[in-house]
């Protein structure tokens, strides 16, 4: 399996210089210049050194029925505030400091069968990284931050913080459509001790990139090793653990189509994936289904949405996948929701999931409540 993986490598990044090349020709080779949609948030111009200060709340009422093994109903309320600084200290630079503070009526102790990806009691820095950015084209990160790749929560908790480096780049095709490379290499840093190492690249085509009709295709691998600490702290869940380790590795390829359109006041979207772990015998692919209307975003903002997935049991590395499912592999369900924005700083998000774990014949359903707010 590992030399599998090599050779994997090996050719994602022979892809990748094929499609530098490429998108360098196809970009030299427009007559005419235009301004594409930013791809990241570009830097203050009226200053070459400002400071933004950021924010954001999360409150959430959970309740968690249909456990397995008779297992009695969760209720329980959390919150967790990020909080930090943005420093423009250059035209081309940019430090980020966060810090995060969490609690929630649970303990500690039952974050690991509860399948949460933090703790419900927790302070400690959220992010801390130095980028560089070339305009809109390129983008360069060292530190702890978001994953900086286009995950689905299929795959991915985009609440948690790996730190590493990451480089991306951006090509301009034509008027409207948009080439972005992306590679990193990150420790996962999860919870107890977590040792993983994180080797991830990224492919994504946008046609029509900005435009109230827009499609995109996005390819993406992620590579973990150094798992045995995940295995030994109860982080396995879903997926095959035998004597303390996975009995699988997890070299996934990971395929998204997504397409947008606007009528009147509504964005539609609507998203199809499909997920193959190169790294395990059997058990080894998920499917993903999601459909949303609306923007929660904007001020009065109605969202309406709905995903369908299906995950084998080692399709995914289920310690990093979302944790708003309860069952993180080994299940097929349903989550829907329904969201409101208050104004531009306060929104409300309402989901519920029906699950069913693989070998049992039982559903469980879970129903959140979320408040946000962003600064």
């Amino acid at each position: 399996m590992k030399t599998r993986s090599g050779l994997l490598a090996s050719g994602l990044l022979l892809a990748l210089s094929l499609a530098t090349l490429l998108a360098s020709s196809l970009a030299a080779a427009q007559e005419e210049e235009y301004e594409a949609d930013p791809l990241l948030a570009s830097l203050p111009e009226e200053s070459a050194s400002s400071v933004t200060f950021l924010g954001n709340l999360w409150l959430d009422q959970d309740h968690v029925s249909g456990l397995p093994a008779d297992r009695p109903d969760i209720n329980r309320t959390r919150g967790r505030f990020r909080f930090g600084l943005s420093w423009a200290f250059a035209p081309s630079w940019e430090l980020v400091a966060v810090g995060r503070i969490g609690q929630g009526t649970d303990s500690n102790d039952d974050n690991r069968r509860n399948n949460d990806n933090q703790r419900s009691d927790d302070y400690g820095i959220d992010e801390l990284l130095v980028r560089w950015r070339d305009g809109d084209e390129a983008m360069l990160q060292f530190g702890k931050s978001a994953l900086p790749i286009d995950l689905s929560p299929m795959l991915w908790d985009p609440d948690i913080r790996p730190a590493g480096i990451a480089y991306e780049r951006a090509f301009s095709l034509g008027e409207l459509d948009r080439l972005t490379l992306v590679a990193g290499y990150f420790e996962g840093q999860h919870l107890y001790g977590d040792e993983s190492l994180i080797g991830a690249a990224q492919i994504a085509w946008d046609w029509r990139a900005g435009a109230p009709q827009r499609a995109s295709v996005v390819l993406s691998w992620l590579d973990f090793s150094q798992l045995d600490e995940l295995a030994m702290q109860g982080l396995g869940r879903t997926n095959r653990i035998a004597a303390g380790q996975y009995v699988s590795d997890f070299n996934l390829i990971d395929l998204q189509l997504n397409g947008h359109a606007e009528f009147g006041s509504w964005p539609i979207d609507l998203s199809l994936e499909y997920v193959h772990n190169l790294g395990a015998d059997d058990s080894q692919d998920g499917w993903r289904i999601g459909l949303s209307a609306g923007d929660r975003q904007i001020p009065g903002g109605l969202e309406f949405g709905i995903v369908w997935q299906r995950i084998q049991r080692d399709a995914v590395l289920a310690a990093f996948n979302s944790d708003d499912w309860w069952f993180h592999s080994y299940m097929h369900g349903q989550l829907a929701w329904v969201g409101y924005g208050i104004d531009r700083t306060w929104n409300l998000r309402l989901f519920g999931t029906r699950e069913q774990r693989d070998g049992l014949s039982d559903y469980t359903h879970r129903v959140q409540l979320e408040v946000n707010a962003n600064w």
